[in-house]
């Protein structure tokens, strides 16, 4: 095995500690909430505080890199994580652990892009789609396995343990990447962008905060229309200045490149869609069809299954269709899907449903890979940095706001529908959500990101 193949499983292995502690939370929230005698509404603070820490500190990654070396920003994020989640975990009060769960989320701010960073800047273009392999396994398999684990923890140990797990996890990843990770290159420090990290800082509060009121009732959900409007004017605001800044927080000039912009414009609709349908799914079949949480929990799973399944042959699928070609299929298996799924109802048969989630588990690796690898393939290794950091904060905001959006539409839809309908819409809704990206692509040459695959 090759020292890069090495720092690639390495750097995988801290993004799966930083995705699985975003999810698994969810699964313990009843019992904190019992702990620290709080209601469910005030624990659920624990979940998008942490995704707002994620999304703030995310743009100051690139530039920490660069000022202080990868290795020592990642190892130093790796630290943080680790004592924040053993804080998280012995917490006297509610307070402190959502002091720490903040905590956690700058330091997964920190570690996710310079995992990547340090992964994908020097690798050359022929090399991407084999080291993006290597990456996008955790944000597969995390969600995966998270409720697994979590729901074994609080139902045989305590929630305490969710945090706790991440302690070996984290000083085993410390040790090996002393030892392992090459020292940086000298670089040129520029100067800190402070206009545009606070205004992208309050564009993503803006955002996050809005679209979490918008999925509210009462007169919060006008708090939230005017704080989403809000955020997309300062998101306006603050990609001219990143624009025409003399030193900006980092570049936005890739998204001159085609490959690059579609992954960012139709690749953020694509995470807002893989974000929500796993919820929208394991709600109608809570709610509307009052079956058990573990009951649905088996249906769900076949998405995830769709996930990993694939993986061992997505990279052959890239090479025989081209990137277009693999993101055409990948998204016509999600909208398919979506709409099959718009049709499901309490009698329909256990194998229609089951398979309706794998083809969209298996539409949702292969597009996840596809952009993965096309992303960088056009851009040139000095501008990845910034590359990298975009990606990071655009995948940050679309999945963060998924879940929002979706319930705000199926909330819409309840005032002329039935609850059955309003999920059905729902469905519907993420289906056209992958019709857009679809129709991008497609305007893309045959031949795009043929340096990768070559």
């Amino acid at each position: 095995m090759s020292k890069e193949i090495k720092i690639a499983l390495l750097m995988a292995a801290s993004l799966f500690m930083d995705v699985m502690d975003g999810t698994i939370v969810t699964t313990a929230l009843p019992k904190m909430a019992q702990t620290f005698n709080v209601s469910t509404t005030t624990a659920s603070l624990l979940v998008s505080t942490y995704m707002i820490a994620v999304a703030v500190f995310i743009p100051l990654s690139g530039w920490l890199a660069q000022r202080y070396g990868k290795k020592n920003i990642w190892l130093w994020a790796v630290v943080l994580f680790t004592l924040s989640s053993f804080g998280s975990a012995v917490a006297p009060n509610f307070t402190v652990l959502l002091i720490m769960r903040i905590v956690q989320g700058i330091a997964g701010a920190m570690m996710t892009p310079t995992a990547r960073l340090m992964v994908l800047e020097k690798t050359p273009a022929d090399q991407l789609l084999k080291m993006i392999s290597y990456l996008v396994w955790p944000s597969l398999m995390a969600p995966a396995v998270a409720p697994v684990i979590g729901g074994m923890f609080v139902t045989y140990f305590t929630w305490h343990w969710i945090f706790l797990i991440n302690l070996p996890i984290g000083l085993l990843a410390f040790l090996i990447g002393v030892r392992l990770l090459p020292r940086d290159d000298q670089q040129q420090p520029r100067p800190f962008d402070v206009r545009g990290f606070v205004e992208l800082a309050l564009a993503s509060m803006a955002l996050l905060t809005g679209a979490e009121m918008l999925a509210r009732t009462g007169v919060v959900v006008w708090y939230g229309l005017i704080m989403v409007v809000i955020g997309i004017v300062l998101g306006v605001n603050v990609y001219q200045h990143l624009h025409r800044a003399e030193h900006p927080l980092f570049s936005v000039v890739t998204m001159k490149v085609p490959t690059f912009r579609v992954s960012q414009t139709g690749g953020t609709l694509f995470q807002v869609t893989i974000a929500s349908l796993p919820y929208v799914l394991t709600v109608l079949l809570q709610t509307v069809f009052s079956w058990s949480a573990a009951r649905a929990g088996w249906y769900v799973i076949f998405i995830f299954i769709g996930n990993i399944g694939i993986k061992p042959f997505t990279n052959p699928i890239i090479r025989r269709l081209g990137f277009r070609g693999a993101l055409i299929a990948s998204f016509l298996m999600l909208v398919l899907s979506s709409f099959g799924l718009a049709l499901v109802r309490s009698h329909t048969t256990a194998i229609a449903i089951m398979f309706l989630a794998l083809v969209s588990g298996v539409g949702r690796s292969l597009a996840f890979t596809s952009y993965n690898g096309l992303q960088f393939t056009d851009v040139a290794p000095i501008h990845r940095n910034g590359a990298n950091t975009l990606t990071a904060v655009t995948q940050s905001l679309g999945q963060g706001l998924g879940i929002s959006l979706i319930t705000v539409i199926i909330h819409i839809f309840r005032h002329g529908m039935t609850l059955q309908g309003a999920y059905a819409g729902g469905f519907v809704v993420l289906g056209i959500f992958a019709i857009v990206p679809m129709i991008e692509v497609m305007l893309l040459p045959k031949n795009a990101g043929e340096a990768a695959i070559n």
